[in-house]
């Protein structure tokens, strides 16, 4: 219990260490599910040890105390009473953290979604008319297809060829559901921040995962590298979006390695890093049954 409460917090760091050669090295696709998959298994393992760190606590309530005195024995001392407390504050900012990244993850969702309001049911492509240069993905809630909404100056600014890359980047992240790895992560780093840096190469991977897609469907990846280039410079300098965007998320990095060969799968890695998420989860249940058995005699 001493130790093992503890480990999912510092494999949390290590996953947040081991992320950016994850994400460098492995295809995209590979490297976004276990990273995604890793990173929701931790955050469940940090938060179920800050459970039971605040689980210790029992042995301080008055009624189990004057039982196990009365019985001669005296209750345990799993870990330090200030770390019990602060446990319970912890607690409180997750769910408080929690909260509000499910909230802004779901008043996002609903924005987008309004902006569809009233098309045909079964329209793909959505063109609006704005000044802004824009192109996302918009997920459909449950039972219905996604959307791409695209506004009519990033469609002028591109070529055919270049309309047929954007296309199938925004439908790659529609027919890969790329918004709930997106959520997973989201939520992850809400709970654990040590997983926040997890969070943003995923957010890369997936945009990296659309890119190697788009250049399957088109045949070439020096023409997907010339479309991304385009857009980016139509788009200029802003700040990357709360959904799928093609010009979001580090631009330069992804044209430079559409000019490369497309990465390898590396399943010894991926495998590695599943591994470390798993880690957390063992750490996790084995100071369960630390506290319990340092329970037992008050609970008895």
């Amino acid at each position: 219990m001493r130790v093992d409460v503890y480990t999912p917090f510092l494999l949390s760091l290590l996953l947040a260490g081991v992320c950016p050669l994850i994400g460098g090295r492995v295809a995209p696709a590979l490297a976004a599910r276990v990273l995604a998959c890793a990173s929701a298994v931790s955050a469940m393992a940090t938060t179920w040890s800050l459970l039971l760190l605040a689980a210790t606590l029992l042995d301080e309530a008055p009624l189990a105390v004057a039982d196990a005195h009365e019985d001669g024995r005296w209750p345990p001392e799993p870990v330090p009473e200030v770390v019990a407390f602060a446990a319970c504050a912890l607690l409180l900012v997750v769910a408080y953290r929690l909260f509000r990244a499910a909230r802004t993850e779901y008043l996002t969702r609903r924005a987008m979604r309004l902006l569809c309001a009233g098309q045909p049911p079964d329209t793909e492509l959505i063109v609006a008319v704005s000044s802004a240069p824009m192109a996302f993905a918009i997920p459909g809630s449950t039972g219905s297809p996604g959307r791409i909404l695209v506004t009519s100056t990033m469609l002028a600014a591109l070529s055919a060829e270049e309309r047929r890359v954007l296309l199938a980047h925004e439908r790659a992240h529609l027919t890969h559901r790329h918004a709930r790895l997106c959520t997973a992560v989201t939520l992850a780093a809400a709970a654990n921040p040590l997983l926040a840096p997890v969070r943003h190469m995923v957010a890369f991977l997936l945009e990296r995962w659309a890119d190697e897609r788009a250049a399957e469907v088109v045949g070439d990846r020096a023409s997907t590298a010339r479309a991304l280039a385009r857009a980016a410079l139509t788009a200029g300098c802003r700040e990357p979006s709360n959904g799928l965007g093609f010009t979001d998320r580090a631009v330069t990095r992804r044209i430079a390695a559409l000019q490369a060969d497309p990465p390898p799968q590396l399943w010894a890695l991926a495998t590695t890093v599943l591994a470390l998420g798993a880690l957390t989860a063992l750490g996790a249940l084995d100071a369960t049954g630390d506290l319990l058995r340092l329970l037992e005699p008050v609970l008895a």
